[in-house]
């Protein structure tokens, strides 16, 4: 008899449909429509944290106000930040993983040749183009004398490219490419709501840079669903490199130290309540890395994810009010 542990059971009909629309693991693109395969490509279920990094960013301002336009500002900034720079990295990531995820994940839509390579293609330069357009919108409804907000987009799409696109490939270095992910997530999409309602200032992008090396340890815990193609195809991600259980202890302690971290400087800028709220939200996080991730991060990345992320966004949004009544902006 083998030893083997048996595999996971296969997800429902059903559940299957759903985890396509998210873009999350164990989808089924068996007879799908092409508007659900582009849709898959694009990781909805991932648009969620720069979503709320622009309303950290807005709150961070301490210039937005809950008028119509402000609103529709914030709402067309996450339109930027979520659905077409987000889709625009995940496509164009899926594409230049395409030999990896015919190891890990066949049934993704370029491995199984449910999308041509020519229609993945069109879909990253669509996305970039109108990610672009909506940017330089949002710098005139701003009334920027600098499109601060281009620049930003820009950035994040040279960032993507060299993330996933040799020769760079910073994806093959555990540490480049998982801060270069975590600042993606964190600091871009803040930067961007911060500028729409308030001056961008060197004092806030510090800040949020550090903030994202909590982000690193996040981006770390996507790596463990692919350590097997990581190992054949030479990717030096942090389970690749360390072994799982001790990249699984890196990756934990990163999200803890620097969450405490930007609590000790609230504290030095006088925001104690913020500060001490945003402790308590780090309590729950090492309660669950506890339950869940350091016992086995292979088997419960996504059950993490899912009960310990909340309380990370949480505190983000903590450290931007707080930021905010402090001036920082």
């Amino acid at each position: 008899m083998s030893d083997a542990p048996a595999p996971p059971p296969a997800p429902s009909n059903r559940e299957a449909q759903v985890r396509q629309v998210l873009g999350m693991k164990g989808a089924d693109v068996s007879q799908s429509p092409l508007w659900k395969i582009r849709l898959q490509l694009m990781k909805p279920i991932t648009w969620i944290p720069l979503i709320w990094g622009v309303v950290c960013g807005a709150a961070s301002s301490g210039g937005f106000t809950w008028s119509l336009e402000d609103v529709l500002k914030s709402a067309t900034c996450m339109l930027l930040s979520g659905p077409l720079m987000a889709g625009y990295t995940q496509t164009m990531n899926d594409y230049y993983d395409r030999e990896i995820d015919a190891i890990n994940e066949p049934y993704r839509p370029i491995p199984s040749g449910a999308i041509r390579e020519s229609q993945v293609i069109a879909q990253i330069l669509i996305l970039l183009a109108a990610g672009l357009g909506v940017a330089f919108t949002l710098d005139q409804w701003a009334g920027h004398s600098q499109p601060t907000i281009t620049l930003i987009a820009l950035l994040g799409g040279f960032l993507a490219y060299i993330y996933s696109a040799p020769p760079l490939k910073l994806k093959q270095n555990g540490w480049l490419g998982n801060y270069a992910l975590g600042a993606s997530y964190i600091a871009l999409p803040w930067w961007a709501g911060h500028a729409l309602f308030g001056h961008l200032n060197l004092t806030l992008i510090i800040v949020t840079l550090i903030y994202s090396l909590a982000g690193l340890g996040i981006a770390v815990v996507n790596d463990f669903k692919s350590v097997e193609g990581d190992q054949q195809l030479g990717l030096k991600s942090l389970p690749v490199m360390f072994g799982v259980k001790t990249a699984a202890w890196i990756s934990a302690s990163l999200i803890d130290i620097f969450q405490i971290g930007i609590a000790l400087y609230l504290i030095t800028l006088g925001e104690n309540r913020y500060a001490t709220l945003l402790l308590l939200l780090v309590i729950p996080q090492i309660t669950f890395q506890d339950m869940y991730f350091l016992r086995d991060p292979l088997k419960n990345d996504v059950k993490y994810q899912a009960s310990a992320q909340p309380f990370l966004v949480l505190g983000m949004l903590v450290a931007g009010l707080a930021f905010g009544h402090a001036g920082v902006a």
